[in-house]
């Protein structure tokens, strides 16, 4: 509770709509990822990790001549050199499942967490609000993706020496927590002022168009992502993927990744509105890190398996990316 404390006291201070903050740090964690990918010298660095990694922290500064290395060169291999095992993706999942919880008894009881949030929204952000079934459905959907990718990292987990930029570890707890909270933020005003009946989850409401089209379109993706994630766990080690999934597409995980936050932003928006803003930007930070990934991922089959094996290849989705 001392850090939720200090984290709402540093939303106080920084005395700022919450809704535009939570938006504002997803697109800035977006625009930094995709500026760090830019520079070789930094992306080789600080977002290559996992297999695709190079073997130590200084070694993409060794395959150049010292003479055209930066001279800044020093000081970004002592800072790739702060690291954390690679196994602690796990701990994503495990604050998104927790985080889950914890929102669903603020939610339910309007804790004080709750409260200090919604309180604090401008009357621009309260005027469209999501319905109660809204909330619940997307809470449920989110719980849903967090407990599955947990159950996978048990499930699916192979003993790794990989490593990981702390910074990217940090950046990935940041965005679960963020995402825990952007799943319900624009549905505060109607959390506020109207209890949770059983009418709101009887199984006789007829389901809206958004519901009929974005739940399915979740699960789908929530399915073809996990049988993706099993194929993988099933490869010998550094062997290319030869799935029917994988065929066309470098990263098909990665593409379902996006249509299920695609299909909870559409799914979350409030009467009159298209799309859930605070989900979009958050989707938006999954379509950056991921594209970025799935690009690196591309180029080391290239390298170890031939650039004929994969270069035809989308990265995400089929004929869009």
């Amino acid at each position: 509770m001392d850090l939720i404390n200090r984290a709402l006291e540093v939303i106080e201070i920084i005395d700022m709509d919450p809704i535009d903050l939570l938006r504002a740090f997803f697109l800035l964690a977006a625009a930094t990822t995709f500026s760090v990918s830019i520079p070789s010298a930094l992306r080789a660095r600080f977002l290559v990790y996992g297999p695709r990694a190079t073997p130590t922290a200084t070694s993409a500064t060794e395959s150049r001549d010292a003479n055209s290395n930066p001279p800044s060169a020093p000081l970004l291999d002592y800072l790739a050199t702060w690291q954390v095992p690679h196994s602690y993706f796990t701990q994503f999942y495990v604050a998104s499942v927790l985080s889950s919880v914890f929102w669903a008894i603020q939610l339910v009881f309007r804790g004080n967490v709750f409260q200090f949030i919604a309180t604090r929204l401008s009357k621009e952000h309260t005027e469209q609000s999501m319905t109660l079934t809204q909330v619940l459905i997307c809470w449920i959907l989110l719980a849903i993706q967090g407990s599955r990718r947990l159950w996978e990292s048990y499930k699916f987990a192979k003993p790794s020496t990989s490593q990981m930029w702390v910074i990217h570890w940090i950046l990935g707890l940041a965005f679960y927590l963020g995402a825990g909270v952007a799943i319900w933020i624009e549905g505060s005003a109607t959390v506020l002022t109207r209890s949770l009946t059983l009418n709101d989850v009887s199984m006789s409401n007829a389901p809206t168009v958004r519901t009929f089209f974005c739940v399915p379109l979740f699960m789908i993706a929530s399915g073809l992502q996990h049988d993706c994630h099993h194929f993988l766990f099933s490869l010998k080690k550094y062997t290319l993927p030869d799935h029917p999934l994988f065929r066309s597409v470098v990263c098909p995980h990665y593409g379902a990744e996006c249509v299920i936050y695609l299909s909870l932003a559409i799914l979350a928006a409030p009467p009159g509105q298209i799309v859930n803003k605070s989900m979009l930007a958050c989707m938006g930070f999954v379509v950056v890190n991921l594209g970025i990934t799935a690009h690196n991922t591309k180029d080391w089959y290239m390298k170890k398996f031939g650039k004929e094996t994969v270069q035809d290849r989308w990265l995400m989705i089929p004929r869009i990316y």
